[in-house]
């Protein structure tokens, strides 16, 4: 049985947790997903990872061009406290 569309919502929302949404990204984690600090960031345009430790790093990237990774790259830098906490609290470590 499918589930209604606000469980699925908050199934979907547990299961990968929107920490900053700002210029037209959203930036969330994988519940499941490996240990290692990142953060997933979704746009219209495409989507990308990056590492957080030990050092601010693009792991993978599809479809944003250089602008657009430079201005998700300025994103984490000005809330990367903020994302890290949210990590913490979402994880337990």
């Amino acid at each position: 049985m499918p589930l209604v569309p606000r469980a699925r919502d908050h199934l979907l929302s547990s299961m990968s947790p929107t920490v900053l949404r700002a210029g037209g990204y959203r930036f969330f984690f994988f519940s499941r997903e490996e240990t290692r600090m990142h953060v997933h960031v979704y746009h219209d345009e495409g989507e990308a990872k990056y590492w957080l430790e030990p050092d601010l790093e693009l792991a993978t990237s599809t479809g944003l061009s250089q602008r657009r990774l430079a201005q998700v790259r300025r994103l984490i830098e000005e809330n990367e406290d903020a994302i890290r906490e949210a990590w913490t609290r979402h994880f337990g470590r």
